[in-house]
């Protein structure tokens, strides 16, 4: 085929010769063609242009038109074509192809959607979506991506997952960092956001209206399976993931933990809003400048929904019940309301649990992930707290006597848990016994004779006088000295096997 200058090269060297041999010799080709160039031209019909020739697709033409409309354009060629051949078609595959081909080309020019440019306005629009974010440990993460319409500016935050907690503490600190709410918020219909559709209607998630009302601003969704609706902020996930995600294109290395993440985001955050835009031509942070005037203020404290899961603190435990497992709470906040959720993956992985009190949100604890069984507690959340361990009991007096005798101090304590253990009989007349010995000896002596019959196990009738009196402290017996008293002497015994008679002494 020859192109089109020496085509007219062709023709100009015929007008001037007439001659089809001259122009053949001249320009190096067939008679024939010339033949063929002239005659196209002399019909009306672009030189070159060939000759339209019957094909064998041409008789199933219409066929083939009706199937790619009822697909919509998606029907495969092969399947295009195992349906003709029952039908008669003489025709190959490849000329198949080549007819369905040309049939959805003409299909999608006149079924292509037209854009129109949006024209925003300050203040305006919001657009949020999430993108498959870098693994952690194993774990998965999220990237929300928030874009303002007007000023092009670029929010990007990572979450442990897309549950409402996460959501919608990622939409308050993409307004705190916009500095203020815009108008109209647009996403997807998710689950937190729209519970299903009525005759194409959304149906709004309570939880989403709650929140809109707080930050005053009105959350709209776009048509289902339909992202070029909200393109702009589709555009800046498609940035976020190209640069952040570790890939081969990027040679980003793996991330360590969740906060190497959260800094890594804030670092391209900041640098993709102060270089200049291709559209705008000017920097996003310069037109977020001009922009937040028109924001609405935002309240001081974020919604709860925003803190987590509502959880009631029970009247007794200071323990609140999360994803199957516990995690304590400060022993003040018994029988209220606190708010749990996920922070983090991995290593930095946290059980976040907020209260609102008078003051506003607290962060009351935070916690390690537990597993079911094994509960997350920390010692300060129970200040009077004793451990308990099986056979280490507390004496408490129940009666007059029992609370004299635990008076008598820490032996008797000791005395009355060993007494215990060991089955000691009659061990209340013992206790009593012990009461009427204090009284004579004094507390502190039989204090430490109990002590001492505790630890030897000494709990017979008559042992704790035996050790009282063993202790220097006689409370039975009285005894004369030995100038007093009366039992026979050994002097008469001193000359017993010595030699001579007394008289010869």
């Amino acid at each position: 085929m020859k192109d089109a200058l020496e085509t007219v090269n062709i023709l100009a060297t015929y007008d001037l010769t007439q001659s089809l041999r001259s122009v053949s010799e001249l320009h190096g080709c067939s008679h024939h063609t010339v033949d063929r160039l002239v005659k196209e031209r002399d019909s009306g019909r672009a030189p070159g242009a060939g000759i339209d020739r019957a094909r064998v697709t041409d008789a199933w033409l219409t066929k083939i038109e009706e199937w790619v409309d009822r697909s919509r354009g998606r029907i495969r060629a092969d399947v295009i074509h195992e349906k003709l051949l029952p039908m008669g078609y003489p025709g190959s595959a490849r000329s198949t192809r080549r007819a369905v081909s040309e049939v959805k080309e003409a299909y999608r020019r006149g079924n292509k959607r037209v854009h129109r440019p949006w024209i925003t306005e300050p203040g305006g629009w919001l657009q949020y979506d999430f993108g498959d974010g870098p693994v952690i440990d194993g774990v998965k993460t999220v990237l929300f991506v928030a874009w303002l319409a007007w000023s092009r500016f670029r929010i990007v935050v990572p979450l442990r997952d897309r549950t409402a907690p996460s959501v919608f503490a990622a939409l308050d600190r993409a307004f705190r960092l916009a500095g203020g709410a815009p108008t109209y918020v647009l996403t997807d219909n998710e689950k937190t956001v729209t519970t299903m559709h009525v005759a194409g209607v959304p149906v709004r998630n309570q939880q989403i209206l709650h929140f809109a009302k707080h930050y005053s601003v009105e959350v709209l969704t776009c048509q289902p399976a339909d992202p070029a609706t909200k393109g702009g902020v589709e555009n800046a996930v498609k940035v976020f993931k190209a640069d952040l995600v570790p890939k081969e294109t990027n040679l980003r290395e793996e991330y360590a933990s969740f906060a190497e993440l959260e800094a890594a985001c804030t670092g391209f955050m900041d640098q993709v809003n102060t270089r200049e835009h291709r559209t705008t031509r000017r920097r996003p942070v310069d037109m977020l400048a001009e922009e937040r005037p028109t924001l609405h203020r935002i309240p001081t404290h974020a919604h709860t929904v925003a803190f987590g899961l509502g959880r009631k603190v029970p009247e007794n435990t200071p323990m609140v019940s999360f994803d199957n497992a516990q995690y304590s709470v400060p022993a003040h906040l018994l029988g209220a309301e606190v708010f749990v959720r996920h922070h983090g993956t991995g290593t930095d992985a946290r059980v976040v649990i907020m209260h609102a009190g008078t003051h506003g949100p607290l962060e009351v604890a935070r916690h390690r992930p537990a597993s079911p069984g094994t509960p997350a507690i920390i010692d300060e959340h129970f200040p009077d707290h004793h451990p308990k361990v099986p056979g280490d009991y507390t004496p408490v007096p129940r009666s007059a006597a029992e609370a004299e005798f635990l008076g008598i101090g820490a032996g008797a304590r000791a005395w009355l848990i060993e007494a215990a253990a060991a089955g000691t009989a009659r061990i209340n007349q013992k206790m009593d016994e012990a009461v009427a010995l204090a009284k004579l000896s004094g507390i502190t002596e039989v204090d430490k004779a109990l002590g001492v019959a505790a630890v030897h196990h000494r709990f017979a009738h008559g042992d704790l006088a035996s050790l009282l009196h063993a202790a220097g402290n006689q409370t039975t017996a009285r005894t004369a000295p030995e100038a007093r008293s009366l039992t026979q002497g050994t002097t008469g015994w001193s000359g017993l096997g010595a030699t001579g008679s007394q008289e010869e002494r």
